[in-house]
């Protein structure tokens, strides 16, 4: 890699019609919070997590789906997206979940409707279970909770966190191009690469582009997976799977039958761990739901909002528009779900 002094300068994050990008400094870190303002003043809020890797944009389909029933916002990690990296370079799980309470006491929005995915489900266990007052409603896309026994598929991914990995995967990757490696990811995240428009490849290409020219890109990824690893670890009341069952806000969880990186098989033991929670599988999604399937998972949300409402605002957030609201039916192209209860 050539020496950060000569890397040219990135170009700027993509920011889609209808978004704005804010700057937020917190104790210890800077974060770039990605917004969609509601088509209507007065909905409750959101706040979404992205996974190792992804970014604020991983977001930008499901927030344009509920801007007529949730405020949202969606924040890069630190070192991720448009966020640069913390002051300590501690990129473990509860320094990410400290990151995310520090950015929502600083909005003073709460409580939220926290949704995560990936390496952002496990922060989102940790924020709601520590700090049950911020959080609203769960939604857990795909969550990185820990399993004793992983695909093959994901090793590759964990041997990020070991030391030493990440450079030597740089030195031997330096001449693949930026659309080798989306191709690549996009392979391993989605169910079927080929739903991917033209023009979500082409930006994703940009955005490729953009964090390889970040001097700090995949010592952010190595210490982040080196985090989600350390967490898998940990014991007692820090163990996530501890944490889930101290969730007390309602909870979605989606898992994908492709996923390659999280286990389909975990999807009932989440069910279990998570009280009272809902679970929606997706046979053909793979590893971004809210990405692939967008449309399934926003009406799978507006069922867990419709419910956790209360009879004072009931019928004034999920209310669909005059154009209607969208859902898994044929004509949106969303696959078959299967959805299911479990009280806890």
């Amino acid at each position: 890699m050539p020496p950060t002094s000569v890397l040219p300068e990135p170009a700027a994050v993509r920011v889609a019609e209808g978004e704005r990008l804010r700057s937020v400094r917190v104790p210890g870190v800077t974060l770039t919070v990605r917004s969609r303002p509601p088509v209507r003043e007065g909905r409750p809020p959101a706040f979404y997590v992205h996974g190792l890797g992804g970014s604020s944009l991983n977001w930008s389909p499901l927030m344009a789906l509920l801007e007529d029933a949730v405020d949202s916002e969606a924040v890069d990690l630190p070192g991720f997206g448009d966020s640069p990296p913390p002051d300590d370079g501690d990129y473990s799980i509860t320094a990410h979940a400290r990151a995310v309470i520090r950015c929502l006491e600083a909005s003073d929005r709460g409580p939220v409707h926290l949704f995560g995915n990936s390496l952002g489900g496990a922060v989102a266990t940790r924020v709601a279970a520590v700090r049950p007052d911020l959080v609203r409603t769960l939604t857990l896309v795909s969550p990185a909770l820990p399993e004793l026994r992983v695909q093959r598929s994901a090793v590759p991914t964990g041997l990020l966190a070991v030391p030493g990995v990440a450079p030597l995967f740089t030195r031997l990757t330096r001449e693949w191009t930026a659309e080798q490696r989306v191709r690549g990811v996009m392979n391993l995240c989605y169910g079927d690469p080929s739903r991917v428009a033209p023009e979500g490849f082409r930006h994703a290409v940009q955005e490729m582009e953009r964090r390889q020219r970040l001097p700090y890109f995949w010592d952010a990824m190595a210490r982040s997976a080196r985090g989600l690893v350390s967490s898998y670890m940990l014991g007692g009341q820090h163990g996530l799977w501890r944490q889930a069952e101290r969730v007390l806000a309602p909870t979605l969880l989606v898992y994908g039958g492709r996923d390659q990186l999280v286990g389909f098989r975990m999807a009932q033991r989440a069910a279990r761990h998570f009280r009272g929670s809902r679970l929606v599988t997706l046979p053909d999604a793979g590893h971004v739901a809210m990405m692939e399937y967008p449309e399934t998972v926003a009406s799978a949300f507006r069922e867990l909002l419709r419910d956790a409402t209360g009879p004072a605002d009931e019928g004034d957030t999920v209310q669909p528009d005059a154009e209607g609201d969208p859902g898994p039916s044929a004509d949106t192209g969303g696959p078959t779900a299967t959805i299911e209860t479990t009280r806890g």
